[in-house]
């Protein structure tokens, strides 16, 4: 039974994780190499991520800079960032490419608060998805004897409790990133 409860917290752990992920790439107005995580460059007919590609630094609270490792590729993540959803124009000068992150409009500010409660709320579901697996799986073993009524219920209430955990920990970070996408 321990396993169990083992698998529901690694699994827990990684929506969690992911979450935390989607809230990096989630553009809040300032430069954050996180937002390029999704971009793919194709790089001698493989697609590959641009930060294995070139360094990447911020200069400034809101510029972005990519030093490609070859500069033969400036050309191509240039091309891969233009046509991604990020809605940042690079500026490329040759031997470095900037990202200039614009001020957030009121508007946007409150559509990423959406986005960022949606994606909250997709975690969730995920966690109770996973809780009641598990529930399921301890319901199987007391119907093959395995384990007594008694033991359920244990089972039961300790797999709401992480539950619980996991939950309010998508919470602490869903109003920690919205209240850094309003504060800008």
């Amino acid at each position: 039974m321990q396993t169990v409860f083992a698998t529901a917290e690694e699994k827990m752990g990684k929506t969690v994780s992911v979450l935390n992920a989607d809230y990096a790439a989630i553009r809040a107005g300032r430069a954050n190499a996180a937002v390029l995580d999704k971009i793919r460059v194709d790089y001698y007919g493989t697609p590959t991520p641009i930060n294995q590609m070139a360094a990447i630094s911020v200069a400034e609270a809101r510029i972005l800079i990519i030093q490609p490792w070859d500069s033969s590729t400036l050309s191509p993540i240039e091309k891969a960032i233009q046509t991604s959803d990020i809605g940042i124009n690079p500026q490329n000068d040759g031997k470095v490419i900037r990202l200039t992150f614009p001020q957030l409009t009121e508007e946007r500010r409150k559509e990423l608060g959406k986005e960022v409660k949606k994606t909250a709320e997709d975690s969730r579901v995920a966690i109770r998805s996973i809780r009641r697996d598990c529930i399921d799986k301890v319901k199987k073993m007391e119907k093959a004897s395995e384990i007594t009524e008694d033991d359920l219920k244990i089972a039961e209430k300790k797999l709401q409790d992480i539950t619980d955990k996991y939950i309010k920990e998508i919470d602490k970070l869903a109003a920690a990133k919205e209240k850094e996408i309003m504060a800008i």
